[in-house]
């Protein structure tokens, strides 16, 4: 097995790269937002519920 060999990108190719990175980032952050919202409202429902 050989080790993945680096890739050059030119400025712009990492800019553009970069940018879609974050913008996957910040999607994940809200849908593990998303989870511990829903966990925690499902939590409190049941301990109100007895």
């Amino acid at each position: 097995m050989t080790a993945a060999e680096p890739v050059e990108m030119t400025p712009e190719e990492r800019a553009a790269f970069e940018k879609r990175r974050r913008g996957r980032n910040w999607a994940l952050l809200g849908a593990l937002l998303a989870l511990v919202v829903l966990f925690y409202f499902i939590a409190t429902a049941r301990l109100m519920r007895g």
